[in-house]
């Protein structure tokens, strides 16, 4: 059992494990944090706009109808 243990301790399988948990799981983060930027300033600029063309009127009387 002590052996087994030994072995164990020494082993550096599961560190490159570990590595690549935190690896991914800083990229998942990153990912999450650039989705909820651009969503943020996404739903402002579309406001905007929407704002924008409701305010405006449209001329419909010089239309010519063909």
């Amino acid at each position: 059992m002590l052996k087994f243990a030994k072995s164990f301790r020494d082993s550096e399988d599961g560190a490159v494990t570990v590595d690549w948990v935190v690896l991914v799981a800083g990229i998942c983060f990153l990912g999450i944090a650039v989705v909820q930027s651009v969503s943020r300033s996404t739903v402002g600029q579309s406001d905007s706009i929407g704002a924008w063309l409701a305010s405006v009127t449209v001329d419909t009387e010089g239309a010519s109808s063909n």
